[in-house]
């Protein structure tokens, strides 16, 4: 395993090949304790004996014509407050999570961003072990699969 840090902008393209989701403009969060995923509808069920939960997302950011449906086994739940004070009770699931040459296991609690420009948050768990951020750079990693980055994103 890769143990060095490696440097990430404030924003950077991201994979969760788990979820089926190949590319996704992730916004890096040193204020965020967690990830935060995108989730427009959630549906918990039992599979196995276990609880999963059944999520779509849109993963193109300011686009809500495209869904992907999300499959994943149930962690967690817990209490998060949000950077406006706002407490909610969230879902948390574990997947693995590429950005860069960097491949783990992260923890996401799933919410509704459609009302946030980026449908993803990196928050602290995943910087943790594996980046540095410089906040005035952005997609130090290159692009995401299959992408064209040309907006000019100022959250």
């Amino acid at each position: 395993m890769d143990t060095k840090k490696v440097t990430v902008g404030w924003r950077e393209w991201a994979s969760l090949p788990d979820l089926n989701i190949n590319a996704i403009k992730a916004k890096v969060d040193t204020g965020a304790k967690t990830c935060a995923l995108h989730a427009y509808y959630i549906d918990p069920y039992e599979k196995d004996g276990e609880t999963w939960v059944k999520f779509g997302i849109h993963p193109i950011q300011l686009n809500t014509d495209t869904s992907v449906e999300c499959h994943a086994r149930l962690a967690d739940q817990r209490s998060v407050t949000d950077s406006g004070g706002h407490s909610e009770q969230r879902y948390v699931i574990i997947t693995t999570l590429v950005v860069g040459n960097k491949k783990f296991d992260a923890e996401l609690t799933l919410t509704n961003r459609d009302s946030m420009r980026f449908r993803m948050l990196l928050g602290r768990n995943a910087l943790n072990n594996h980046f540095i951020v410089d906040p005035v750079e952005s997609f130090l990693l290159g692009p995401g699969l299959g992408t064209e980055d040309t907006d000019t994103d100022q959250e």
